[in-house]
């Protein structure tokens, strides 16, 4: 699991709450989300057809993640830290919100995601 870190929506905003939050109009399937957000979670919604996201494909769980699990490995490498050789991967991850790339340790993907490194490891 993966905290959520895009913006989903876009949503209407209800009303300004104080000087620095606002209230948006969330859908139900967001319900266990508070609605009322501080204008540094918010983005000007600019048109974009392939920006939007249908709500109803991301499953927020109670402490706000989503799953997403990762397709492929990219690329590699290897960084030094305090003297440690520490090899990392490049992951690509998907999920109702598209593809995403992130570094990793490699060991720690090893461990929780097997069957990303089968066919590297024949």
């Amino acid at each position: 699991m993966r905290k959520l870190t895009r913006f989903i929506g876009p949503y209407q905003i209800l009303k300004r709450v104080g000087n620095v939050a606002y209230q948006t109009a969330l859908p139900p399937s967001l319900s266990n989300l508070h609605s009322v957000f501080h204008v540094s979670q918010l983005r000007q919604y600019i048109f974009d057809p392939s920006h939007v996201i249908e709500s109803d494909k991301v499953q927020i769980k109670e402490n706000l993640t989503f799953e997403t699990l990762p397709l492929r490995d990219e690329d590699q490498k290897t960084k030094e830290l305090r003297g440690k050789t520490i090899s990392l991967v490049k992951v690509v991850w998907g999920g109702a919100t598209g593809e995403s790339a992130t570094w990793e340790v490699e060991s720690q993907m090893r461990d929780s995601y097997p069957e990303l490194f089968l066919s590297a490891d024949k």
